[in-house]
Protein backbone atom coordinates (compact mmCIF):
# COMPACT_ATOMS: atom_id res chain seq x y z
CA UNK A 1 0.00 0.00 0.00
CA UNK A 2 2.85 2.32 0.83
CA UNK A 3 4.48 1.61 -2.56
CA UNK A 4 1.20 2.30 -4.36
CA UNK A 5 0.74 5.59 -2.52
CA UNK A 6 4.28 6.60 -3.33
CA UNK A 7 3.74 5.74 -7.00
CA UNK A 8 0.52 7.76 -7.12
CA UNK A 9 2.29 10.70 -5.51
CA UNK A 10 5.06 10.47 -8.08
CA UNK A 11 2.54 10.49 -10.95
CA UNK A 12 0.81 13.49 -9.38
CA UNK A 13 4.10 15.39 -9.24
CA UNK A 14 4.85 14.57 -12.88
CA UNK A 15 1.38 15.74 -13.96
CA UNK A 16 1.84 18.98 -12.04
CA UNK A 17 5.25 19.51 -13.66
CA UNK A 18 3.77 18.94 -17.12
CA UNK A 19 0.87 21.28 -16.44
CA UNK A 20 3.29 23.91 -15.21
CA UNK A 21 5.29 23.52 -18.40
CA UNK A 22 2.20 23.83 -20.59
CA UNK A 23 1.12 26.97 -18.77
CA UNK A 24 4.61 28.43 -19.25
CA UNK A 25 4.93 28.04 -23.04
CA UNK A 26 4.97 31.37 -24.82
CA UNK A 27 4.48 31.74 -28.57
CA UNK A 28 7.21 33.75 -30.27
CA UNK A 29 6.06 36.48 -32.64
CA UNK A 30 6.51 40.22 -33.08
CA UNK A 31 3.95 40.84 -30.35
CA UNK A 32 5.94 38.97 -27.70
CA UNK A 33 9.37 40.00 -29.08
CA UNK A 34 9.44 42.89 -31.54
CA UNK A 35 12.95 42.31 -32.91
CA UNK A 36 12.24 38.88 -34.36
CA UNK A 37 11.56 37.01 -37.62
CA UNK A 38 10.29 33.46 -38.06
CA UNK A 39 11.61 30.97 -40.61
CA UNK A 40 10.44 27.68 -39.12
CA UNK A 41 12.16 25.17 -41.38
CA UNK A 42 10.35 22.09 -40.08
CA UNK A 43 7.09 23.60 -41.32
CA UNK A 44 8.52 23.51 -44.86
CA UNK A 45 10.39 21.04 -47.04
CA UNK A 46 13.53 23.15 -46.56
CA UNK A 47 15.04 20.93 -43.87
CA UNK A 48 17.28 17.87 -43.83
CA UNK A 49 14.35 15.43 -44.08
CA UNK A 50 13.07 17.11 -47.26
CA UNK A 51 9.48 17.23 -46.04
CA UNK A 52 7.37 19.49 -43.80
CA UNK A 53 6.88 18.06 -40.32
CA UNK A 54 4.93 20.87 -38.63
CA UNK A 55 1.45 21.79 -39.83
CA UNK A 56 2.10 25.47 -39.17
CA UNK A 57 5.18 27.72 -38.74
CA UNK A 58 4.88 28.34 -35.01
CA UNK A 59 7.56 28.75 -32.35
CA UNK A 60 7.17 28.39 -28.57
CA UNK A 61 9.54 28.65 -25.62
CA UNK A 62 9.23 28.02 -21.91
CA UNK A 63 8.92 31.23 -19.91
CA UNK A 64 12.49 30.87 -18.61
CA UNK A 65 13.97 30.58 -22.10
CA UNK A 66 11.70 33.34 -23.37
CA UNK A 67 12.95 35.70 -20.65
CA UNK A 68 16.54 35.08 -21.71
CA UNK A 69 15.72 35.48 -25.42
CA UNK A 70 13.96 38.77 -24.71
CA UNK A 71 17.26 40.12 -23.39
CA UNK A 72 19.09 38.79 -26.45
CA UNK A 73 16.67 40.58 -28.77
CA UNK A 74 17.09 43.91 -26.97
CA UNK A 75 20.89 43.77 -27.11
CA UNK A 76 20.85 42.58 -30.74
CA UNK A 77 18.68 45.54 -31.68
CA UNK A 78 21.35 47.88 -30.31
CA UNK A 79 23.74 46.24 -32.79
CA UNK A 80 21.14 46.64 -35.56
CA UNK A 81 20.63 42.91 -35.73
CA UNK A 82 17.36 40.95 -35.80
CA UNK A 83 16.86 37.40 -34.51
CA UNK A 84 15.64 34.91 -37.10
CA UNK A 85 14.12 31.87 -35.40
CA UNK A 86 14.53 28.55 -37.21
CA UNK A 87 13.07 26.21 -34.56
CA UNK A 88 12.12 26.29 -30.89
CA UNK A 89 9.78 23.94 -28.99
CA UNK A 90 9.63 20.63 -30.85
CA UNK A 91 6.98 18.05 -29.95
CA UNK A 92 8.26 14.64 -28.91
CA UNK A 93 6.61 13.05 -31.95
CA UNK A 94 8.73 15.18 -34.30
CA UNK A 95 11.89 14.42 -32.37
CA UNK A 96 11.17 10.74 -33.01
CA UNK A 97 10.74 11.39 -36.75
CA UNK A 98 14.05 13.27 -36.93
CA UNK A 99 15.79 10.43 -35.09
CA UNK A 100 14.22 7.84 -37.38
CA UNK A 101 15.57 9.77 -40.36
CA UNK A 102 19.06 10.47 -38.95
CA UNK A 103 19.85 8.42 -35.81
CA UNK A 104 23.10 10.27 -35.07
CA UNK A 105 23.37 11.51 -31.45
CA UNK A 106 26.06 14.00 -32.49
CA UNK A 107 23.31 16.07 -34.10
CA UNK A 108 19.94 14.58 -33.14
CA UNK A 109 19.01 13.96 -29.51
CA UNK A 110 17.76 10.42 -28.91
CA UNK A 111 13.98 10.75 -28.33
CA UNK A 112 14.06 8.15 -25.56
CA UNK A 113 17.34 8.67 -23.72
CA UNK A 114 18.71 12.01 -24.91
CA UNK A 115 18.34 15.39 -23.23
CA UNK A 116 15.81 16.54 -25.90
CA UNK A 117 15.97 20.24 -24.97
CA UNK A 118 13.74 21.25 -27.89
CA UNK A 119 10.99 18.93 -26.58
CA UNK A 120 11.22 20.73 -23.24
CA UNK A 121 10.82 24.21 -24.73
CA UNK A 122 14.23 25.38 -23.55
CA UNK A 123 16.22 25.18 -26.80
CA UNK A 124 16.19 27.41 -29.83
CA UNK A 125 17.77 27.38 -33.29
CA UNK A 126 18.41 30.81 -34.77
CA UNK A 127 20.58 33.09 -36.85
CA UNK A 128 21.03 36.86 -37.21
CA UNK A 129 19.80 39.33 -39.83
CA UNK A 130 21.51 42.65 -40.55
CA UNK A 131 18.82 45.31 -40.19
CA UNK A 132 20.66 47.61 -42.61
CA UNK A 133 20.65 45.15 -45.51
CA UNK A 134 17.88 42.74 -44.55
CA UNK A 135 20.24 39.84 -45.20
CA UNK A 136 21.29 37.04 -42.88
CA UNK A 137 24.81 37.17 -41.53
CA UNK A 138 27.06 34.62 -43.20
CA UNK A 139 27.45 31.70 -40.79
CA UNK A 140 29.37 29.52 -43.22
CA UNK A 141 26.78 26.77 -43.62
CA UNK A 142 23.07 26.27 -43.91
CA UNK A 143 20.97 25.46 -40.86
CA UNK A 144 21.16 21.75 -39.99
CA UNK A 145 24.44 21.18 -41.78
CA UNK A 146 25.63 17.98 -40.12
CA UNK A 147 29.35 18.30 -40.84
CA UNK A 148 32.36 19.56 -38.83
CA UNK A 149 32.29 22.83 -40.77
CA UNK A 150 29.17 23.77 -38.73
CA UNK A 151 30.99 23.24 -35.43
CA UNK A 152 31.78 26.30 -33.34
CA UNK A 153 35.50 25.60 -33.19
CA UNK A 154 35.90 24.98 -36.92
CA UNK A 155 38.75 27.08 -38.35
CA UNK A 156 38.07 26.15 -41.98
CA UNK A 157 35.72 29.09 -42.40
CA UNK A 158 36.41 32.74 -43.13
CA UNK A 159 37.24 35.37 -40.54
CA UNK A 160 33.88 37.01 -41.25
CA UNK A 161 32.04 33.75 -40.54
CA UNK A 162 33.93 33.25 -37.28
CA UNK A 163 33.10 36.80 -36.21
CA UNK A 164 29.43 36.30 -37.04
CA UNK A 165 29.24 33.03 -35.11
CA UNK A 166 30.97 34.64 -32.16
CA UNK A 167 28.54 37.56 -32.26
CA UNK A 168 25.62 35.15 -32.02
CA UNK A 169 27.39 33.16 -29.29
CA UNK A 170 28.12 36.32 -27.31
CA UNK A 171 24.52 37.49 -27.49
CA UNK A 172 23.13 34.13 -26.45
CA UNK A 173 25.64 33.03 -23.82
CA UNK A 174 25.70 36.35 -21.95
CA UNK A 175 21.91 36.04 -21.62
CA UNK A 176 22.20 32.61 -20.00
CA UNK A 177 22.08 30.13 -22.87
CA UNK A 178 24.60 27.38 -23.54
CA UNK A 179 25.97 26.74 -27.02
CA UNK A 180 26.05 23.37 -28.78
CA UNK A 181 29.65 22.67 -29.92
CA UNK A 182 28.51 20.89 -33.11
CA UNK A 183 25.80 23.35 -34.25
CA UNK A 184 26.43 27.10 -34.54
CA UNK A 185 22.65 27.76 -34.59
CA UNK A 186 21.61 25.80 -31.45
CA UNK A 187 21.36 27.25 -27.93
CA UNK A 188 19.63 25.96 -24.81
CA UNK A 189 19.20 26.61 -21.10
CA UNK A 190 21.82 24.86 -18.93
CA UNK A 191 19.36 22.82 -16.84
CA UNK A 192 17.27 21.34 -19.68
CA UNK A 193 16.51 18.04 -17.94
CA UNK A 194 14.71 19.91 -15.17
CA UNK A 195 11.86 20.56 -17.61
CA UNK A 196 9.55 17.77 -18.83
CA UNK A 197 9.52 16.68 -22.48
CA UNK A 198 6.11 17.22 -24.08
CA UNK A 199 4.10 15.87 -26.96
CA UNK A 200 2.07 18.20 -29.16
CA UNK A 201 -1.13 17.31 -27.30
CA UNK A 202 0.45 17.85 -23.89
CA UNK A 203 1.81 21.23 -24.95
CA UNK A 204 -1.34 22.31 -26.70
CA UNK A 205 0.86 23.76 -29.46
CA UNK A 206 -1.28 22.39 -32.32
CA UNK A 207 1.78 22.01 -34.53
CA UNK A 208 0.80 18.61 -35.91
CA UNK A 209 -2.57 19.50 -37.30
Amino acid sequence: MLIRDRDMSHRFIIRNMEQGMIDSLIELNTTTIANLELDIRLATANNFTGQPLYSRPAAFLHQDAYNALFIVAKVADKLRLTLKILDAFRPQEIQQKLWDHTPDPTYISNPQTGSRPHCRGVAIDLTLVDQRTGKELDMGTEFDEFRPIAHHNCTEVSEEVLQNRLTLAGLMCTAGFLHNPTEWWHYQLPDARNYPALTDAMAGSKMLG
